[in-house]
C-alpha cells in the first residue's frame, strides 16, 4: 500500500537547520523524517493533555530567552494558586530554565502550559504529569 504524503513548506532559521542535520546521526534518513517525528511527538503530548481531568500533579519545564523574564513572571503570577514550587536558573549567557511543580485542576495546568508553549521566546516547554 502506497501512502500519499502532502508537501508542506516550513521556514526554519539556520540554527534549527544545523540542529536538524545533527539529528541525522540518530538514524533519521533526512530532515523530513525528523520533522515528522517531532510532529508525532507534539501530537502525542497534546492528546495526553486533552485526556487530563480533575486534580493532578505535574512538572512544567521551560527554557526561554533571558529578556522574556517579564513575560514568564506575568504568566507565573496568573497561576500562583497551582504553583507549589518554582525554580529559575540562568543556564547560559542568554537563556533561563524555569521549573514549576504544579498541583491543581487539570484545566489550569493545561492553560499555563499552553500559555508558555505559544510564547515565541520559549525554546522548550514540556509538561510532565506525575
Amino acid at each position: 500500500m502506497k501512502i500519499l504524503l502532502t508537501i508542506v513548506s516550513v521556514s526554519l532559521n539556520e540554527d534549527i537547520i544545523e540542529s536538524l542535520d545533527k539529528l541525522k546521526s540518530l538514524g533519521f534518513s533526512g530532515r523530513s523524517e525528523i520533522i515528522r517525528a517531532g510532529i508525532r511527538n507534539l501530537l502525542s503530548d497534546e492528546r495526553m493533555k486533552e485526556d487530563l481531568d480533575g486534580e493532578i500533579n505535574s512538572l512544567l519545564l521551560a527554557v526561554h530567552d533571558e529578556d522574556s523574564d517579564d513575560q514568564v513572571s506575568s504568566i507565573r503570577h496568573d497561576f500562583d494558586k497551582i504553583i507549589i514550587v518554582h525554580l529559575h536558573n540562568k543556564i547560559d549567557k542568554d537563556r533561563c530554565l524555569e521549573i514549576f511543580a504544579l498541583k491543581g485542576d487539570a484545566k489550569d495546568i493545561k492553560e499555563i502550559s499552553r500559555q508558555l508553549q505559544i510564547n515565541k521566546r520559549m525554546h522548550f516547554v514540556k509538561l510532565i504529569v506525575v
